[in-house]
């Protein structure tokens, strides 16, 4: 299987989903490719004292109107209806970031009465090899990284931002996707069209104040497997529980998409009556959001591998 890596430059950056982004590596099932990416803004470091942040390129809009992302990769085989398994082998943070609360009109910061005023930012230290952050105010936390969008375009034309997530993935925001996790997601084109961006030190599940604790990353390390099975929304499993996504404008509705794919999945693995996934289910999933901040809510569904006894 080959290996590839790709490190963020003009002719590799691209900041929307669009079928119709021209592929910057082909590849095959099996293969692995390593990224370096940029902070999802596009910029070059933290946020200064006084004056604009330095930006990495210029930006072409509507083209590169969202997150910085890193692709799209045409994976052969990957044809539609089929499922893209992308297994994260190894994340490495870069060595800032930053994080920020209230000081604009989200919907959250309206609601808790914070939108007004200056945003609070912090700047931070980031440690790959303690996973410790240190704001510039002196907190010390304790750092999980993973990537916030991985995803494919969808069969429409035109551009589409990089905020919502999708059923093909995109800016899903689970704090569960670490390294040793699998994410499984539907093919709406062909090829795919994979792309990634948007690093994080670490998050809450929520992400309440909009950013989590944004950073480039040195280093995405996946490796993409073609799976002959059709899938309608995105899964993922991690080394001790599976899960499943669900999306939707309204968060009830986004939940009873994630539980609907944990059914099915119980079913599948079991063989139980829909009644009976179900009844098991209420003694042993979790229903976790997963963000409230994207437009489209997100909801994740967990299973512990363990929870069912053979």
């Amino acid at each position: 299987m080959a290996e590839y890596f790709i490190r963020p430059e003009r002719s590799t950056l691209h900041g929307s989903f669009s079928k119709d982004l021209p592929p910057i590596l082909f590849i095959h099932s099996g293969d692995t490719v390593r990224f370096e990416t940029l902070e999802a803004g596009w910029n070059v470091g933290p946020f200064a004292l006084e004056g604009e942040r330095k930006k990495f390129c210029t930006r072409e809009h509507p083209r590169d109107s969202g997150h910085a992302l890193i692709g799209p990769l045409y994976i052969h085989g990957a044809n539609v209806g089929k499922t893209l398994a992308i297994q994260i082998n190894d994340l490495r943070i870069g060595n800032w970031g930053w994080s920020s609360g209230g000081g604009f009109p989200s919907v959250i910061n309206k609601r808790l009465g914070l939108h007004e005023g200056e945003e609070f930012i912090l700047n931070w230290e980031l440690d790959a090899r303690t996973l410790i952050g240190s704001s510039h105010l002196g907190h010390k936390i304790k750092l999980r990284p993973f990537m916030g969008i991985m995803g494919m375009p969808t069969n429409e034309d035109g551009f589409h931002s990089t905020y919502p997530p999708r059923f093909c993935g995109g800016n899903i925001d689970c704090k569960e996707l670490v390294p040793g996790s699998i994410l499984y997601l539907p093919i709406a084109v062909e090829g795919g069209l994979f792309s990634v961006g948007d690093g994080h030190a670490v998050q809450g599940d929520g992400e309440v104040s909009s950013p989590a604790l944004e950073c480039p990353m040195e280093l995405v390390d996946l490796t993409f497997t073609v799976l002959e099975r059709s899938l309608s929304f995105p899964r993922a499993e991690t080394s001790t529980c599976l899960i499943t996504f669900g999306f939707h404008e309204d968060v009830h509705e986004a939940a009873m998409i994630a539980l609907d794919g944990m059914l099915d999945w119980m079913q599948e693995l079991h063989r139980y009556e829909r009644k009976e996934a179900l009844n098991l289910a209420s003694l042993l999933v979790d229903l976790r959001i997963t963000q409230l901040v994207n437009g489209v809510r997100g909801v994740h569904a967990i299973l512990s591998k363990d929870a069912i006894l053979p």
